[in-house]
C-alpha cells in the first residue's frame, strides 16, 4: 500500500516514514516546503497515485493561533476538507489527526467520541472545524484525536523540560490539568497498523480516541522525565506544583484532556502502550544525545 504522509517533518510523521516498508506499506513523505495543503490543485496531484493518505500537517502553536486565526484555519480545517474531498474523487481513504483540544475540559471523567465539542480557543476550533470538513468530504475517514505528543525531534514538553532542568534547580509546572503524555512513535505505531488492516474493512470509518494508556498532570509528567533522566544527566530539579492560574497563557488550556480510547481498542485494536513506556524510550534517546546535561 502506497501511503502520502502530509506534515512529514512534524513529530508523527517523521516516525511514519522511519516505518517505511514494514507490513507491506510505502510511505511518500511531503514536508509544507513539498506540498502546499491549501492549494486544491497541488492536493489533487498529491493524491493521484497513493492508496490512502495520513494527514499529519497541523498548525500547532496553540498561542500564537489566537493572533493568527486566518492561518490556523486555513491549515487546519480548509486544508482538511480539501485533502478528504481529493481522496475522495479517488475512493481512498483518510486518516486525520485531531486532538484533545476540540473539548472544553469541564466533564470529570475521560471524554468519548461522542461528547460534544465545546474548544476554548483558535486553535482547537480550528481542528473541530478540520474534522467536520472532513467528515462532510470522505465517508471513508478515520479522525483520529490524540494529546500531548512528543517526541525525540521537534518542539515539546519533554524536550523543554530536558533544557530547562539543564540550568535550573526549581522549576514550576502546572498541576491542575490532566492528559496522557502520547508518544508520537506510539501513534505512528498504532496509524501503521491501522493501515495494515485497512483494505480489510468497508465500514468501521469514523471519529475514534488515540492516546497511550493512562493519564497525568503536566506536573506528574515533568516529574517521571526527571526521574527517568537523572541516573545519566546528573540533574534533579526541585519542582513546585501550581495552578494554571499563575502560569497564564494567550490561549485557554483544558483541564480535563483524558480521552476514552475503548472504541479504538474494540474496532481496530492498535498498540497502545502505557504512557510511561513511550515517555523512557524518547528520554532515553534525548539524554544518549546529549540533552538534559548541563554545559
Amino acid at each position: 500500500m502506497k501511503v502520502l504522509v502530509t506534515g512529514a517533518a512534524g513529530q508523527v510523521g517523521t516516525e511514519l516514514l522511519a516505518l517505511d516498508g514494514q507490513r507491506g506499506l510505502s510511505f511518500v513523505g511531503r514536508t509544507r516546503a513539498d506540498l502546499d495543503i491549501t492549494d486544491a490543485e497541488a492536493v489533487r496531484a498529491a493524491v493521484a497515485d497513493v492508496d490512502a493518505v495520513v494527514n499529519c500537517a497541523a498548525y500547532t502553536a496553540v498561542d500564537q493561533a489566537e493572533e493568527d486565526r486566518d492561518r490556523a484555519f486555513a491549515v487546519n480545517a480548509t486544508a482538511p476538507g480539501l485533502l478528504a474531498a481529493a481522496t475522495a474523487a479517488r475512493g481512498i481513504p483518510l486518516i486525520h489527526i485531531s486532538t484533545d483540544y476540540v473539548f472544553d475540559g469541564t466533564k470529570s471523567g475521560a471524554y468519548g467520541e461522542d461528547d460534544p465539542v465545546a474548544p476554548l480557543g483558535v486553535y482547537g476550533a480550528s481542528k473541530e472545524a478540520g474534522e467536520q470538513a472532513v467528515r462532510t468530504a470522505n465517508p471513508k475517514h478515520l479522525i483520529l484525536r490524540t494529546a500531548w505528543v512528543y517526541a525525540a525531534h521537534g518542539k515539546n514538553f519533554v524536550r523543554t523540560m530536558l533544557r530547562v532542568g539543564a540550568t535550573r534547580d526549581a522549576l514550576k509546572v502546572v498541576k491542575d490539568q490532566h492528559g496522557t503524555p502520547t508518544a508520537a512513535k506510539d501513534i505512528a505505531a498504532a496509524i501503521a497498523d491501522i493501515l495494515a488492516k485497512i483494505g480489510d474493512r468497508q465500514s468501521d470509518w469514523g471519529t475514534y480516541h488515540l492516546t497511550a494508556r493512562g493519564n497525568a498532570t503536566w506536573y506528574d509528567f515533568a516529574r517521571a522525565i526527571f526521574d527517568r533522566a537523572a541516573p545519566a544527566t546528573g540533574r534533579k530539579p526541585e519542582i513546585a506544583a501550581i495552578p494554571s492560574s499563575e502560569y497564564p497563557t494567550p490561549a485557554k488550556r483544558p483541564e480535563n484532556s483524558v480521552l476514552d480510547c475503548a472504541k479504538i481498542d474494540r474496532i481496530w485494536a492498535p498498540p497502545r502502550r502505557p504512557w510511561q513506556d513511550g515517555m523512557a524510550d524518547v528520554v532515553d534517546a534525548l539524554v544518549a544525545a546529549g540533552e538534559g546535561k548541563a554545559g
